[in-house]
């Protein structure tokens, strides 16, 4: 006979009541400007979100071409804090009529615009 033996103050369940929920996720969306060159662009990402070059490029058209791009998708703060590391950049030094940063937003992941 097999016998169960609980100790005291230990619950069994401990943390299960946190297994079905998902922490909701976010996108980091880069939005297109004619005042940032593709130079600045793959330098900004490079730099802030760690992409390589050539992830970096692939980004710099996919804003180019559609208006907005998924820089990264994380959980809220780290979004956000992404979006505001963009902000803060600074203009574009090769382009005299860039005056300021790119803009980016966040948005619940999986709402595709």
């Amino acid at each position: 006979m097999t016998e169960t033996i609980s100790l005291p103050g230990v619950e069994e369940h401990i943390g299960t009541e946190d297994l079905g929920q998902k922490i909701p996720l976010f996108n980091v969306v880069l939005l297109d400007d004619d005042e940032h060159s593709y130079a600045y662009v793959i330098e900004m990402l490079t730099n802030l979100f760690m992409l390589t070059k050539g992830e970096a490029f692939q980004k710099a058209l996919e804003v180019d071409s559609f208006g907005r791009t998924i820089v990264i998708t994380c959980e809220r703060p780290q979004a956000e804090f992404g979006r505001d590391q963009i902000h803060a950049y600074g203009a574009d030094a090769r382009m005299p009529e860039s005056k300021g940063s790119m803009s980016a937003v966040i948005e619940p992941a999986g709402e595709g615009k």
